[in-house]
């Protein structure tokens, strides 16, 4: 690996010589074990702790198929998919690789005995399989986490609903929390060069689903004037959500949990601001009943900030804990717009809300292969900004997750891989000094 690391620091290694570098047989890579799903059995979830399911291993390099890229990893990042996979929760992901195993004899190189993690990456291609024609060994690249086998017509309008659709690092194997990566070519974009290389991976999974949710048709339809109320704005999925209400023209009304995160969102641009931790809501009188009346005060909080208005997009990810008041403090013929649900699967809220005002509840899911490249060009342009405060070593996994797992973090948490250091890999240094400030605002810098 030694030898790759240099080709990509020497900044001028052509793509003839890339091609020329020999593969490792292993390398690096942050797994989970399938002879361990049963370690936290009995514990509650956050109890259960990654630092002692994700192992930073020595793993064989996977065979390269057609449509497939070889990619070296120079940074990544921690999402919920891989806390969920650390815990096993709310399945072990090795029910996916098992089942994604059986589809062909390519896909059988999934199922291991191990899963490498991570649906992040930033990094340079090494090498790229039959069939692909747009990159090519010393690309510099990012890659968004839509595995999709695409021999199905259902996902040719929109690739998220190909019956084959599949996270790539939860759903799949050989994910970006390793050395080298194995991807579909499909998967790759390019790098933003006034970014370092942590910074350029952090955006990925989180960026991507953000703009589906909000702005793309296929999730809020986000337009000017609209006022968007944004879930955990200063987390890895609300960061991102705010920018987008900020840049789109609409006015976003930002929940926090406490002082340290409403400045972000101040530095954001955000004015609006609802800090959880001071109002002391209680959506809920125990753990079966919810209270309409903090639900209502929620809204006249809401309307106080709006000078009377109504929400028009519910950004929602907490899911069990925040869905009846979502619900409820939505506008006459609004609309709601889930994924993730990390406070619990089970939503409730009430029904009499919802259909007499003619609301819409819409699901989204990540993004389709056009999404992605919207959310990246408007990264690499520099419209868009990365929410990474703080980067880990590969080495440290275990407690880059767990800070996310018990929410510790701000926006993104990174993880050097083959990068020996923060800082590098900036080309485009004037775009960067432009946007320096946006760049940093989750470092509290």
């Amino acid at each position: 690996m030694k030898q790759i690391l240099d080709a990509i620091q020497a900044g001028d290694t052509s793509s003839e010589d890339f091609a020329a570098l020999p593969l490792p047989e292993s390398y690096r890579a942050a797994t989970v074990r399938k002879d361990e799903v049963d370690m936290f059995e009995g514990l509650p979830s956050k109890e259960k702790d990654p630092r002692k399911s994700i192992h930073v291993d020595e793993v064989a390099l996977p065979e390269l198929g057609p449509g497939e890229a070889l990619v070296a990893v120079m940074a990544s990042a921690i999402n919920y998919n891989t806390v969920w996979t650390s815990i096993f929760e709310p399945v072990s992901t090795f029910g996916f690789l098992e089942r994604y195993g059986r589809l062909s004899e390519l896909t059988k190189r999934h199922d291991l005995p191990y899963h490498v993690v991570g649906s992040d990456l930033s990094g340079v291609v090494l090498a790229t399989g039959p069939g692909v024609t747009r990159w090519k060994p010393g690309a510099r690249v990012v890659a968004h986490c839509l595995s999709v086998e695409m021999e199905d017509p259902d996902g040719h309008n929109d690739t998220m609903l190909d019956p084959q659709q599949r996270i790539w690092g939860f759903e799949t194997n050989f994910g970006g929390l390793a050395d080298v990566a194995l991807v579909k070519a499909n998967q790759l974009m390019p790098k933003p060069e006034h970014l370092t290389w942590e910074e350029a991976a952090s955006p990925g999974l989180v960026n991507c689903t953000a703009y589906r949710q909000l702005v793309s048709k296929n999730g809020g339809d986000m337009k000017q004037g609209d006022n968007v109320l944004i879930w955990g704005a200063s987390g890895g999925l609300g960061g991102f959500a705010t920018q987008y209400a900020l840049n789109g023209g609409a006015t976003p009304v930002c929940v926090v949990s406490n002082e340290e995160k409403a400045a972000i969102a101040r530095r954001m641009g955000a004015e609006l601001i609802i800090n959880r931790s001071e109002e002391g809501y209680k959506f809920w009188k125990d753990e079966h009943t919810q209270d309409p009346k903090e639900w209502k005060r929620f809204g006249a909080k809401i309307r106080e900030l709006t000078g009377g208005e109504d929400i028009d997009i519910v950004f929602e990810h907490p899911g069990r804990d925040t869905f009846g008041a979502s619900v409820y403090v939505t506008r006459k013929g609004g609309t709601i717009t889930t994924c993730a649900s990390t406070t619990g699967y089970m939503h409730e809220y009430d029904n009499r809300y919802l259909w007499m005002n003619l609301k819409r509840i819409i699901s989204s899911h990540f993004a389709n292969y056009r999404e992605s490249w919207e959310a990246n060009r408007l990264v690499a342009k520099g419209k868009i900004h990365p929410t990474l405060s703080r980067t880990y070593g590969l080495e440290d996994v275990g407690q880059a997750a767990l800070d996310v797992h018990h929410n510790l973090h701000q926006g993104k948490v990174g993880v050097l891989c083959l990068a020996p250091e923060e800082g590098l890999g900036v080309l485009d240094e004037e775009l960067r000094a432009t946007h320096l400030t946006q760049i940093n605002a989750f470092r509290g810098q």
